[in-house]
């Protein structure tokens, strides 16, 4: 487990991009990684066009923005905590398929917010949302994994596969400053409440999945192999891609 700072787009997309590289060729251990935002970023669905975000107005339009390598839509990443999952291929999280990986990491979410008050469930119902089609803002989708509170969503995830690894990472929307994304109305202290989720989301990861979480640190050969992709992310070449 690494417990990151707040940063920015590009880094943290770099640094989970380094970790699905690295887990799938065993140069990594897997690995679970919370971090948050800032400056206050959208996020990009890979197969999103660039064209959607200039369309954006004002205050939403004049935020950072980074392209994922993960599909769905835009995410603004502010008042949250956002997670990833990195696992190699022959992980035994992954025996069921890697769409169980949603149904664990979100009943560990449902049992979080459940400790800050918040009784959440997981949707149930996908909508006609893709990976290159739906509203431009992810939390305006449904898909039967995400986390609801009462008909608004909370928190949702996207995955990348590769030949040998896999990354899940998920944003917990604890508030709404931007109401150009529609999000659930958690009403909670930002601070305090992502305090106790970085604390009690490894614990009940590791409860749900019946594996030990060994807290732990980047190690110098891993900063520095995410820094070639941190590069990539702040980039325009991969950012107005489409």
């Amino acid at each position: 487990m690494i417990q990151d700072p707040a940063l920015t787009g590009p880094v943290n997309m770099g640094r989970d991009e380094a970790l699905l590289t690295r887990v799938g060729d065993g140069a990594s251990a897997a690995t679970l990684r919370l971090y948050q935002w800032d400056p206050p970023t959208i996020s990009l669905g890979y197969f999103q066009h660039y064209a959607d975000y200039e369309a954006l107005r004002a205050p939403a339009g004049d935020l950072a923005v980074v392209r994922r390598q993960t599909g769905g839509g835009a995410i603004l990443h502010d008042l949250e905590l956002t997670y990833s999952l990195t696992l190699p291929l022959d992980h035994p999280l992954l025996a069921k398929g890697p769409n169980h990986l949603y149904e664990l990491a979100h009943d560990a979410v449902i049992a979080c917010l459940d400790k800050l008050g918040l009784t959440s469930k997981r949707c149930g119902v996908t909508d006609e949302s893709g990976a290159a089609k739906g509203p431009f803002f992810c939390f305006a989708r449904r898909h039967c994994y995400d986390v609801l509170l009462g008909d608004d969503k909370l928190a949702g995830s996207a995955q990348r596969r590769t030949r040998s690894a896999v990354l899940q990472h998920g944003s917990i929307i604890l508030g709404n400053r931007y109401a150009q994304q529609p999000t659930a109305e958690a009403h909670v202290e930002y601070e305090a409440a992502v305090d106790k989720l970085r604390q009690a989301l490894p614990a009940k990861l590791a409860a749900q999945i019946g594996l030990a979480i060994a807290p732990g640190d980047w190690r110098a050969d891993e900063l520095a192999a995410a820094e070639p992709y941190i590069a990539k992310y702040a980039g325009d070449d991969w950012t107005r891609r489409t």
